[in-house]
């Protein structure tokens, strides 16, 4: 089968591998549509801590059942999208409903060899039927799961006072949940095009960029009393370090971006403000289930997310203009 794999920083390469042997609790997959996220684009540029090369990458994805386990309920044919994090299910964060944070986690394309291929095959109870989506959409519910998971962590209120940092697509995915629950969202962001973006596609009001009159612009959007509740979804140390600024007294911080380095903050002022900090990785099941109702009844602008395509066999060639910013890349999508 054809496959894309990473073999080292800079460097992909399509290959001719062997079909996946299924085990008995597995599922086959003939693999559709892969969305690139910015983990691929972090272990593309050698900034992925967790890995090793060469790797297959990929772990936003959707296809076809081509064979499953006659218990799993999955039939011949059927499009499925598959949650990647692959939990062992027996350590302390399984057996407390949290197998987004395992203590064991392989993540599909990161720890283990991903979806850029033609096939794939994958524990069962990963699988799940994407009922009521198109393949396109179902390959996009694995970044907006981890926006819907991060404001469940963060719990906006109606009403709330919200702000995004970060307005790339796992900021977009947080913005859009934060709205959902009724909150008023702001988007902060250094690229003027991704926040027109914001504006022109998502409805987005209040974008503000980042630049030497954003802490004045922000402030006149909460009174200068900060925010209820903000959210980095930056992966810039810095960006997040400031972002404690941002928090109202008695308000929380949630830290989506994650990065090789350690945070600092001012521990008068986070204890003067009684802010509650939480960090949030990946998302769980019931986050997943989330974005698929919420797809399904039409309440996200599946269409507009996904701004470019791609196809397997010519990514070796076509990847690396998904890092220059003149591309204007929200979600990209190969075509398998």
């Amino acid at each position: 089968m054809k496959t894309v794999v990473c073999d080292q920083p800079g460097q992909l390469s399509l290959q001719q591998r062997p079909m996946p042997a299924r085990a008995a609790d597995e599922v086959m997959i003939r693999v559709r549509r892969v969305g690139v996220c910015g983990t691929d684009l972090h272990i593309y540029a050698g900034r992925q801590p967790y890995l090793q090369y060469p790797r297959v990458m990929g772990h936003e994805f959707s296809g076809e059942v081509v064979e499953a386990p006659a218990d799993s309920g999955l039939r011949g044919g059927a499009a499925v999208y598959v949650m990647p994090y692959l939990a062992c299910g027996d350590c302390i964060a399984c057996r407390q409903d949290k197998p987004n944070c395992c203590v064991h986690i392989k993540v599909l394309g990161v720890h283990a060899d991903g979806a850029l291929a033609e096939y794939i095959s994958v524990p069962a109870r990963f699988v799940r039927p994407a009922e009521g989506l198109s393949l396109d959409q179902a390959a996009m519910l694995e970044f907006l799961a981890i926006g819907a998971h991060a404001v469940r962590r963060g719990a906006p209120q109606p009403g709330e006072r919200v702000l995004v940092s970060g307005a790339g697509p796992i900021g977009i995915a947080v913005a859009l949940f934060a709205r959902l629950d009724g909150a008023a969202v702001t988007l902060l962001d250094m690229r003027a095009d991704r926040l027109a973006f914001c504006r022109e596609q998502l409805g987005f009001a209040q974008t503000v960029q980042v630049g030497p009159e954003d802490a004045t612009q922000l402030a006149a959007l909460n009174r200068g009393e900060g925010f209820d509740l903000v959210f980095d979804a930056t992966g810039n140390p810095a960006a997040m370090e400031r972002g404690f600024g941002f928090v109202a007294h008695g308000g929380r911080y949630v830290l989506v971006s994650i990065v090789a380095s350690e945070i600092r903050f001012s521990d008068p002022e986070f204890h003067k403000r009684e802010t509650t900090l939480l960090a949030s990785r990946n998302a769980a099941p019931q986050d997943f289930e989330r974005v698929h109702r919420a797809m399904a009844a039409g309440l996200l602008p599946s269409a507009a997310l996904a701004s470019h395509r791609l196809a397997l066999e010519r990514l070796p060639e076509d990847f690396a203009g998904l890092l220059d910013p003149a591309a204007g890349v929200v979600k990209a999508l190969v075509e398998v």
